[in-house]
């Protein structure tokens, strides 16, 4: 199936080249054969079942999350006429596993996983540090997500630090987020966005501490528990410090979920000690992994239920044990 088409292009070039310079015209005609044939980093086949066991494996009390991500995802893969780009934003303090997810959705998407070069970072006060310059930035961010999507148009972008972002910035992503969305005359309906903040986290924390003092399992708290995803959205809405202040992707609902990541326990920080144990090729001791996860920061002051860093720093924790 595939040979007809490469044959079709190199009857073209060796047409072409009789009135054109050989060189430059093989070049392109070589370039295009080999991105549409034999590209090396571009998508897996979209299996759900590897994402669903991927999440499990690998995410720790992050029940929501799972839940929502797997159905997301494999729905927006599975639909081969999507009516918008798929659009999660991800909520909750530090160390909570935000950036893990979206390593993991990478890792399920494309071939080289969050080493491919069709997936773009932006990290806000390293990206764009200087306010002054938002018009500079809007315009190369606004040419860099468009120029990437025609090339590849299921490209991901991830942006991280929302809630420190310029509300103007933010706002010039909304063309491409939109129901339909042809901006240019290109599509966005098959990229991705990710948007990363600890915007809401607060809130996060209170419904998870709330369902601790009724006596009731963290694994009953889902997105409409006490209103979780609207107060998520309205305090990140409504803070006069957050990138999403008054946003119109918000005001135009066009994110898909605001996913709340739930303030980690001890159990889920031992969890995360064991498998950086396994990183690190470390032979499993359960001792220590006990002295590590303990040795980690809790709140609230006098009930320490959950960590304060979530399982940020702690395999520096693991390796400042195996040192002494």
């Amino acid at each position: 199936m595939k040979a007809r088409p490469v044959l079709i292009v190199l009857f073209l070039v060796s047409n072409i080249t009789l009135s054109s310079g050989f060189v430059g015209v093989l070049a392109a005609a070589a370039s295009y054969v080999f991105n549409r044939f034999f590209e090396r980093d571009g998508l897996l086949p979209f299996d759900s079942k590897r994402l669903e066991a991927d999440l499990n494996g690998s995410l720790f009390g992050q029940h929501i999350v799972s839940d929502v991500v797997l159905k997301s995802v494999t729905s927006f893969m599975t639909d081969k006429n999507p009516n918008k780009p798929l659009v999660l934003s991800f909520h909750g303090t530090a160390g909570v596993g935000k950036n893990h997810v979206a390593k993991i959705i990478a890792r399920n998407v494309y071939k080289k996983g969050e080493n491919s070069k069709h997936i773009h970072t932006f990290i806000s006060e390293h990206h764009f540090p200087h306010k002054e310059k938002s018009d500079l930035y809007s315009a190369q961010l606004k040419q860099w997500i468009h120029g990437n999507v025609s090339s590849f148009p299921r490209s991901m972008f991830i942006f991280d630090e929302m809630d420190k972002m310029n509300p103007q910035l933010i706002d010039i992503i909304k063309p491409f987020l939109d129901y339909n969305a042809r901006v240019d005359g290109v599509s966005f309906r098959n990229a991705i966005f990710i948007f990363l903040s600890n915007g809401g986290g607060n809130e996060i924390a209170k419904v998870a501490l709330d369902f601790w003092k009724e006596g009731k399992d963290r694994e009953e708290i889902r997105m409409n528990s006490k209103g979780l995803e609207t107060k998520i959205f309205q305090n990140i809405f409504n803070d006069k410090n957050s990138g999403f202040l008054h946003s119109s992707i918000i005001d135009h609902h066009l994110v898909d979920h605001y996913i709340p990541f739930l303030p980690l326990e001890l159990k889920h920080v031992r969890q995360c000690v064991l498998a950086e144990m396994v990183h690190l090729k470390m032979n499993r001791d359960d001792d220590l992994a006990d002295k590590v996860a303990k040795e980690m920061p809790f709140f609230p002051a006098e009930e320490k239920i959950f960590s304060v860093k979530g399982c940020k720093s702690v395999r520096q924790k693991l390796v400042l044990q195996t040192d002494e």
